[in-house]
């Protein structure tokens, strides 16, 4: 009982916990980063640029059922994609264990990348960082976001995906702090 009213307070009032973020925009400049992915390999987006287009999502953990079903998607259409000449790269605040759950719960092949501190999330305005009491809501939930994360700050991305052109422009974005909203599949391959 305990946990299902965490888990109702959770859904409900997770909606209104991001209030200062924007996401970078439409037509504005993709912020460039290296980074390691789940299977070691390192990751630049300006050098994947040079030969495709990507669609970059920041995504929760693997304890977020819309994250999942989201992953789950974009895998089992990873192919539609890569045929209009992009690929997709998937950003979480969660460590490589929680990686490997995401993996397992959602079959994604795609680079996921750790952003340990942030720094990814950050520069693409994406970061908030959950209330305490909504980090006790979450804890009761079972969910410990700091643990995952392995930072202390709770923070968390608003789920956003970006379709990024080789020339390093946001040429289409879903960004809506509603974490239940989730860039379609069709939308995807209709603006790449």
């Amino acid at each position: 009982m305990k946990k299902g009213v965490a888990l109702f307070l959770f859904f409900i009032g997770s909606i209104y916990w991001v209030t200062a973020q924007e996401g970078i925009r439409v037509n504005e400049s993709a912020p460039m980063f290296t980074a390691i992915d789940q299977r070691g390999d390192t990751i630049d987006l300006a050098e994947e640029l040079t030969e495709n287009k990507v669609v970059l999502l920041f995504y929760r953990g693997q304890w977020c059922p819309y994250c999942n079903r989201h992953m789950s998607a974009l895998q089992d259409s990873v192919h539609l994609i890569n045929a209009k000449g992009a690929m997709v790269i998937a950003v979480t605040p969660e460590n490589q264990e929680a990686i490997e759950e995401t993996i397992t719960k959602t079959g994604a092949k795609f680079p996921i990348i750790y952003d340990k501190d942030h720094q990814i999330m950050d520069a693409w305005d994406v970061t908030f960082n959950l209330s305490k009491s909504k980090h006790v809501a979450y804890q009761a939930a079972g969910i410990n976001i700091n643990h995952a994360s392995g930072n202390n700050d709770r923070a968390l991305p608003v789920p956003a995906t970006y379709i990024i052109s080789r020339e390093g422009i946001v040429t289409h974005r879903h960004f809506d702090k509603n974490y239940k909203q989730r860039m379609s599949i069709r939308e995807i391959l209709d603006n790449l």
